[in-house]
C-alpha cells in the first residue's frame, strides 16, 4: 500500500496536524457509538412483528398440536419451506432452535463424543484435531474451535473463496484435519461469494481423513443488497456428484430474517447424516419449539414470501452501506491508506488499513467514543498476522450515528497511518 504517494515530509506533517485537530474535536464530544457486531436494527426487527398474528389455532396442517411433545426433526411444513429455500430434499433437512451457531456447536460436540457416524472414531479419542479456517473469517467459528482445543490453520481468503491450492495440499496429507469453516455467500467479513470452481473443488478434493466435514455456514443466503444477487452453487448436490455425499453440513437461520433471539436454526446434509444426528438428538430432546416453527411457516408461506420480506430488510440497510462507502471514498480514496469491500449482500464491509495499524485504529476509535470489532477478531486466535483487517458492521446504528462513527473511523485511520510513518 503506497500511502500518500508523492507527498513530502512537510506535507505529511501538515496532514498529521490536521488529523490530530479533527480527532481531538471528536474526543471532546464524549460520544458512545457501537458498531462491534452485525446486529439487525430495530426497524428490521419491526418487519416481523406480524409473526404472532395468526395464533387462533396452534394445530399444524397435519393435525399436530404444536403445544405438545414430539417432532425432533421439525414440523413437516416448516421442513418443506426451508428445503425449498435450500433446494434440498425434505429428508435432508431438520429444523432446530433459534440459533444455527448452536447447531454447529452441537454437531462438533457430537463428533467429539460419538464420531461423525457409527463407524468413525470420536474426535475426543484422537491425539489432535485440526480445522482449516479461511481468514478473514467469523470470530465465533474460531471461538468454538478454541473451546474444543481444535488447532486452527489459517487459509487466506481470495476474491473467489478460500485458497483451494493450499486446502487441497493440506487435506490430502494430514489425517488430523477434520473440517473447514466456510461462510460461502457474502462471506463474513469480506463479502466474497464462492465460485462454482471453489464449490466443486471442495466437494471433490481428496482428503486423508475419511471423516472430514465442511461446516457450510450459509448465514446470508437471502441477505442481498442488489436486485441481481450472485448465485451460489448447491454444495450438497456437488458433493453427491463427486461421490462424497456425506461431506457437508449446511447451516441457515432466520436470526437476521425475523428475530435474532427467536428465530429458527436449520441444518441440512445427506440423509445418512441427518438420520444419524436425529438418532442422537432424540436422546437430547423430545422436540424443538414447534410453535415458533408453525408461526414462521404461516408468516412466510413460501420461499417467495421470504424473498419479499428480505427486500424490506435491504431497503432499510442498503442506505447505511452506501453511506459508509461514500464517506470512505470521500475521505480516504485519494490518500491510498485503506482498501475496503463493496459487498452485494451480507452484514459487513471489510476494511484493510496499512500494515501494523488495525489495532491502533480500533483503539483510537474507542478513545473517541466508537466501539468496533476488536482488531484481529477475524483471524484464528484473534491474531491478524499483518494487523491490517477491521470488520465494519453498519446495520445497527441509526444513520446519523453511523455517519458520525464512520467519519471518526476515517480520521482514526489517517491519524494511525501518519503516526506510524512519521514516528
Amino acid at each position: 500500500m503506497n500511502v500518500y504517494q508523492g507527498a513530502t515530509e512537510e506535507e505529511l506533517r501538515r496532514f498529521q496536524q490536521k488529523a490530530n485537530e479533527k480527532y481531538e474535536k471528536y474526543q471532546a464530544e464524549n460520544l458512545n457509538l457501537n458498531m462491534a457486531r452485525g446486529k439487525p436494527c430495530p426497524e428490521q426487527l419491526d418487519l416481523s412483528n406480524g409473526l404472532y398474528n395468526d395464533i387462533k389455532t396452534l394445530i399444524d396442517e397435519n393435525g399436530t398440536d404444536c403445544r405438545n411433545y414430539g417432532g425432533v426433526e421439525g414440523l413437516p411444513e416448516t421442513r418443506k419451506l426451508f428445503a425449498d429455500l435450500l433446494n434440498v430434499k425434505v429428508e435432508e433437512l431438520i429444523i432446530g432452535g433459534n440459533s444455527s451457531l448452536n447447531i454447529m456447536y452441537d454437531n462438533l460436540a457430537r463428533a467429539f463424543n460419538h464420531g461423525v457416524d457409527e463407524k468413525s472414531t470420536p474426535w475426543s479419542k484422537l491425539e489432535k484435531v485440526k480445522f482449516l479456517c479461511p481468514s478473514p473469517g467469523y470470530d465465533r467459528h474460531f471461538a468454538i474451535c478454541e473451546l474444543f482445543g481444535i488447532e486452527m490453520i489459517n487459509i487466506p481468503m481470495q476474491n473467489n473463496g478460500p485458497d483451494m491450492d493450499r486446502i487441497e495440499e493440506l487435506v490430502k496429507e494430514d489425517e488430523s484435519i477434520k473440517g473447514i469453516w466456510c461462510v460461502p455467500k457474502y462471506s463474513n467479513p469480506t463479502g466474497v461469494v464462492y465460485t462454482d470452481e471453489v464449490v466443486n473443488r471442495l466437494a471433490a478434493m481428496e482428503t486423508k481423513a475419511n471423516d472430514f466435514r465442511i461446516f457450510w455456514d450459509n448465514a446470508y443466503i437471502v441477505h442481498h443488497l442488489t436486485d441481481n444477487p450472485p448465485r451460489l452453487k448447491n454444495i450438497l448436490h456437488a458433493c453427491r456428484e463427486y461421490k462424497n455425499p456425506d461431506r457437508v453440513y449446511i447451516y441457515v437461520s432466520t436470526s437476521k430474517i425475523t428475530f435474532a433471539g427467536a428465530g429458527l436454526g436449520v441444518f441440512a446434509s445427506s440423509k445418512k447424516n441427518i438420520d444419524y444426528i436425529v438418532s442422537l438428538i432424540s436422546k437430547q430432546t423430545i422436540g424443538p419449539n414447534k410453535i415458533n416453527q408453525l408461526l414462521h411457516t404461516r408468516f412466510f408461506k413460501t420461499v417467495d414470501g421470504i424473498l419479499e420480506h428480505m427486500k424490506k430488510h435491504a431497503a432499510i440497510i442498503k442506505p447505511k452501506f452506501d453511506l459508509v462507502l461514500e464517506i470512505m471514498e470521500k475521505e480516504l480514496a485519494d490518500k491510498n491508506i485503506a482498501r475496503w469491500s463493496n459487498p452485494k449482500g451480507g452484514y459487513f464491509i471489510n476494511l484493510d488499513v496499512m500494515e501494523g495499524c488495525a489495532g491502533r485504529v480500533v483503539q483510537l476509535a474507542k478513545e473517541a467514543g466508537v466501539t468496533l470489532t476488536k482488531a484481529g477478531a477475524t483471524y484464528p486466535y484473534g491474531k491478524d498476522p499483518a494487523d491490517t483487517n477491521i470488520r465494519i458492521a453498519p446495520t445497527l446504528p441509526p444513520i446519523k450515528e453511523l455517519e458520525k462513527a464512520i467519519n471518526i473511523v476515517t480520521v482514526c485511520i489517517e491519524k494511525a497511518t501518519l503516526d506510524k510513518i512519521l514516528k
